[in-house]
């Protein structure tokens, strides 16, 4: 099902091929390393490489080859060392894997691909952005209401909705360089994580060649928490998808329609009713944002191993990481056609607006009125006694309900302001006299 959403760059990183392709790579590194150090003949290693590079140019040979022993060993990487040893076909061959544990080669292969899809992640990202950047631009001073429980609360711009969309999707990218950086590292320090029969310059050589930086400490495999952080980096930006799959939904909402995604010619929303426009894409964002939460528990639960190292995470890592790197990436490209494509209705956010009969100005002028002597009790009193008659009026079946008139003719608000005061204080201008600082600060 997973292939669905995947993506021909990212399915190549996850493919067995480029698995076989990245432990070939690090055994021979880990060969020539050992020539250097004077433990392998140079002879021996120039055989090894010809053998690694037959078998590099024939993956999918070697991969038929290694499934064919694997049904009876048992053991994928046995099967590998004994696949690329037929193509070594010399003594030379016993050098191949010399001093290596299994998870030597598996872990620094998977830090690779880990690495790599980070890169695509990250690209997508960076795709992502300057679309949210420019729709946030385009709508910077759009009025629309700003809500709270889903009710009215105060004015914003759309602008400003989605300028705290860029932050957010801003801090995912940050949050996605640190983690990988965290699980850019390998290990060939053996059975139990001692380097008792490979000295740690081994290592150092070999990560170093890869990009990696060796990990300081390991078992027998390099400790899941720096997997289960990089999960859950992706999970988050998962939740920070899902966050705005969900708000946009609500504004495609008939009632609200503020919003619209992208619906193509020829396109249909219902098989009963014709007449749909459905946000499903943006419900199709917010289920597989669950899935990567799953996924996150899961590397959650694969910390905690056995003593120096059991087998228990490595069938579930097998699935949530490709599955989790495949549906963010498609996720992330989804959402970036979706920003770039979305339908803006500024004349039903000024209907919707007025839903309030101005009544989200209750704020501004509590505090006027504490300034000019009045305790917060008092205000509060005058301001909600006149809020809640604006709404008797409005629920009477009158269309002349109106907060800022009901405020004026009420003698104990009246008082205290100015001709025209209230007026201006009654403004969207003065809720968005301060939102360029916002702007400015994000360099938008």
């Amino acid at each position: 099902m997973i292939e669905r959403y995947s993506r021909p760059e990212m399915r190549a990183i996850w493919s067995e091929e480029n698995k076989l392709r990245l432990w070939l790579q690090i055994e021979l590194l880990t060969t020539e390393a050992l020539v250097r150090a004077g433990i392998v003949p140079a002879a021996d290693y120039r055989r090894i490489r010809a053998g690694c590079q037959a078998c590099l140019k024939d993956l999918p040979g070697l991969l038929r080859r290694q499934r064919e022993l694997e049904q009876t060993l048992q053991h994928d990487v046995i099967a590998f060392t004994t696949a690329v040893a037929e193509r070594i076909n010399h003594r030379a061959s016993r050098w191949l894997h010399y001093g290596l544990t299994s998870s030597d080669v598996v872990d620094t292969a998977f830090a690779l691909q880990l690495v790599q899809s980070a890169d695509l992640l990250l690209a997508d990202l960076d795709a992502l952005l300057p679309v949210i950047a420019r729709r946030a631009r385009e709508h910077k001073s759009t009025p629309c209401i700003g809500r709270s429980h889903g009710i009215h609360a105060e004015p914003i711009t759309f602008g400003f909705k989605l300028a705290g969309m860029y932050d957010e999707f801003r801090r995912a990218r940050r949050r996605l360089e640190s983690a990988r950086y965290s699980v850019a590292v390998g290990k060939l320090s053996g059975a139990v994580g001692t380097s008792a029969h490979l000295h740690p310059r081994i290592e150092t050589y070999v990560c170093r060649k890869l990009g990696l930086r060796p990990v300081p400490v390991a078992t027998q495999v390099v400790p899941r928490d720096l997997h289960a952080e990089f999960q859950t980096v992706l999970a988050l930006i998962g939740a920070s998808i899902e966050r705005w799959a969900v708000e946009f939904r609500h504004l495609q909402r008939t009632e609200v329609l503020e919003t619209e995604e992208p619906f193509g010619k020829g396109q249909k929303g219902s098989s009963a009713m014709p007449h749909k426009r459905n946000p499903i894409t943006w419900e199709r964002l917010t289920g597989l944002a669950r899935i990567l939460r799953a996924n996150a528990m899961a590397a959650l639960e694969n910390v905690a191993l056995w003593h120096e190292r059991d087998i228990s995470h490595s069938s579930v890592e097998r699935v949530i990481f490709p599955d989790s790197c495949t549906l963010l990436d498609y996720m992330l490209h989804l959402l970036r056609r979706l920003m770039d494509g979305l339908q803006v209705y500024p004349e039903n956010m000024r209907r919707n607006l007025g839903l309030s009969l101005g009544m989200y100005h209750s704020q501004t002028v509590l505090l006027a009125l504490i300034r000019k002597g009045l305790t917060r009790e008092e205000a509060y009193a005058l301001v909600q006694r006149n809020a809640m008659k604006t709404w008797e009026v409005r629920h009477a079946g009158r269309d002349d309900a109106d907060f800022l008139q009901t405020l004026k003719a009420d003698p104990e608000v009246a008082r205290h302001f100015e001709p025209g005061e209230l007026e201006r204080l009654c403004s969207l201008e003065f809720h968005f006299r301060h939102l360029p600082y916002r702007f400015k600060a994000l360099k938008l």
